[in-house]
């Protein structure tokens, strides 16, 4: 792994952004019928902003049965639509110098190992000094593809792995991929209680229905799929190897907290764990009350290269406050095994 600030040369990978995109078919589901166009295509091209799919609609880019719609239409469910992506590169979002964690680099992807505190997008309440921002700078060419390259997303406060796109065909490759599910992705999990050994989670996630923030699972949600594992068991908490099958807004807390087993430090999903946290060894209860962020990290990453078609797969340590807070809770199941022997 490499931190770097700046690029040393990227002359090189100027050759495989010089692509122009392909027209995006789509077929239009019952369950669309009634809603906006704009929103519809929103949630089918989620590799593209809201914004930029209605600047496509208003300057004939997108066509619905052959004919040329508005944003704002209302759509039956059943129609086709063919979308003629325009890339352009994007001004509103400015380089800055913010260090990356490099894992792996060539002219089609990025894998880079994001830290707490670090927001991928510019959005209300941080327009700047994003993952976004520091890929810029890092690849100031990134500017002419879709959302610079992003295709997926880690909370805030969440760690680990994220693939970035570095060319068109890496592009299209990517978002193909996590269509259908066929991206790796791996999760260590610090969790509240003891779940069972193993399980998966097929619960759907939407809005929730009072709190703005939050997510929630709920009928009529997406479709989100999570499987976990058991990987040690301490006194009072749990950690969790998880792998997600769908990709869907908070998804791990939301599950995690829809069986009653939270992430540790879960501001938003906790349900009072935080204040709840305690444990045999005041210095391990102090570290888990304290504890600043959701206990999420993402450790593995798996996916098929888009040119040479060969499998890649990458793995990261854990971020050090969350093995630091394991290591406190190896100590306290030590101690709790020592004195059951006894």
């Amino acid at each position: 792994m490499t931190v770097t600030e700046a690029p040393q040369d990227i002359a090189h990978l100027t050759e495989a952004r010089r692509e122009e995109s392909e027209p995006q078919r789509l077929q239009l589901r019952p369950e669309h019928a009634g809603r906006r166009l704009d929103q519809v295509l929103a949630g089918l091209l989620p590799a593209f902003s809201r914004r930029r799919l209605r600047d496509w609609i208003e300057q004939g880019r997108v066509s619905l049965d052959g004919h040329q719609p508005r944003p704002k239409d209302r759509v039956r469910g059943a129609e086709q639509v063919l979308v003629r992506p325009l890339i352009e590169p994007s001004g509103d979002c400015l380089p800055q110098p913010i260090p990356l964690r490099v894992v792996f680099e060539d002219a089609h992807l990025l894998v880079i190992d994001k830290p707490s505190g670090l927001v991928v997008h510019p959005a209300a309440g941080h327009p700047d000094g994003t993952l976004q921002n520091a890929l810029l700078h890092y690849d100031p060419q990134l500017s002419e593809l879709p959302r610079c390259g992003i295709v997926h997303r880690l909370d805030k406060e969440t760690t680990g792995l994220m693939v970035v796109a570095r060319s068109l065909l890496a592009h299209r490759s990517l978002v193909a991929q996590l269509k259908a599910r066929s991206v790796k992705r791996d999760y260590r999990a610090l969790v509240v209680g003891h779940p069972p050994a193993s399980g998966r989670v097929d619960a759907p996630i939407g809005r929730h229905p009072t709190r703005r923030t939050a997510m929630a699972v709920v009928a009529g949600g997406r479709p989100a799929v999570s499987e976990y594992r058991v990987l040690e068991r301490y006194p009072r908490h749990s950690l969790l190897g998880v792998r997600l099958l769908t990709g869907r807004t908070h998804q791990i807390r939301v599950h995690m907290a829809h069986l009653r087993h939270p992430l540790v430090g879960d501001p938003l999903y906790g349900g009072g764990a935080r204040s709840a946290a305690t444990a045999a060894r005041p210095a391990l209860t102090a570290a888990l009350r304290g504890f600043p962020r959701q206990a999420l990290h993402a450790i593995g990453l798996g996916l098929i290269h888009p040119a040479s078609a060969e499998p890649m797969q990458w793995q990261v340590p854990m971020a050090a406050d969350l093995a630091a807070l394991r290591a406190l809770l190896q100590q306290e199941q030590e101690v709790d095994d020592a004195a059951t022997d006894t």
